[in-house]
């Protein structure tokens, strides 16, 4: 219970704050001086900091203080110190065949390292901090030796610079799988057919009678871009089809959702935003993830 009860205090004695608790009561004892010192001499050095630092936030910007300190400047100069210590191994991985880059000891080292920090930031988001790919979504696993487009340096590097099937470079590789049941390409019974038959030469569970007819709607329909023996073709990006790695899933849902509408996934050119080292460094790190050839 507390209560308001002040006690004069005889000659010698601290006066109480009047404050009472269960009968007991709170001298008004001054606080040290010590730490009144101490608690003045940290707002005089907060103001001095306040007027020598940036500190005080403006429409557009923030006091820059006396002193001119500005981490955002130190974070630069650090950046440019690094940038002019690597500038003789970028310029050599610049410089250097594709080819050779993985046999070059030294090169590979700074080219995978850099690379992986590349990936990190840039490639990541679709790929997965991995490199697996997203199942079922249209993001590539990187780690398999199935690569749509190539998976030697030279078709990497392409792939990365370039893009696929984006309108910002001219030189993105393209093709375009037509919408089969969507543009009226194939009947709803053809489609059944050709779905069994692509069941059939992943190894899947399928209807034999429907996969016979779906070869012969395959050959005339298919084989032009995936191949007689549906292999594929990477000069046309068209995956193989006789292998369990699936792009979009390989169930007889998803491969009807994908004749019937088709797929085209869409990649950025990475050569606008990244510089031909860091291309190459990440090139050089997806090549050595295992699946590269």
């Amino acid at each position: 219970m507390c209560a308001e009860r002040v006690t004069k205090a005889k000659p010698g004695e601290v006066e109480t704050t009047g404050h009472v608790w269960d009968g007991i009561e709170e001298f008004n004892n001054p606080l040290p001086r010590w730490w009144l010192y101490t608690f003045y001499a940290c707002i005089a050095y907060a103001l001095l900091y306040t007027i020598a630092y940036p500190a005080w936030p403006m429409l557009t910007r923030a006091t820059p203080g006396l002193l001119g300190a500005s981490t955002r400047a130190d974070v630069v100069a650090e950046i440019a110190r690094f940038d002019a210590a690597l500038a003789p191994i970028k310029a050599t991985l610049v410089a250097a065949d594709l080819t050779a880059i993985p046999a070059d000891a030294e090169l590979s080292s700074y080219a995978t390292s850099a690379g992986a920090s590349v990936f990190r930031t840039n490639c990541a988001t679709c790929h997965g901090s991995g490199a697996a790919g997203v199942q079922g979504k249209g993001y590539p696993n990187l780690l398999d030796d199935d690569w749509l487009w190539g998976g030697d340096m030279a078709a990497i590097h392409t792939t990365i610079t370039h893009g696929i099937r984006n309108n910002a470079d001219p030189d993105a590789r393209y093709s375009m799988m037509p919408a089969f049941g969507v543009d009226g390409l194939l009947e709803e019974a053809q489609i059944g057919q050709v779905v069994e038959y692509v069941l059939q030469i992943s190894g899947q569970d399928h209807d034999a009678a429907l996969a016979t007819e779906g070869a012969v709607v395959f050959s005339e329909n298919c084989s032009s871009c995936h191949g007689e023996a549906a292999e594929g073709n990477r000069e046309l990006g068209a995956p193989k089809l006789t292998d369990a790695i699936w792009l979009y899933g390989g169930d007889r849902a998803a491969v009807t959702t994908t004749i019937v509408n088709a797929r085209n996934g869409v990649m950025p050119p990475w050569a606008p935003r990244l510089s031909e080292d860091e291309i190459r460094s990440v090139a050089a790190y997806v090549h050595s993830l295992g699946g590269g050839e």
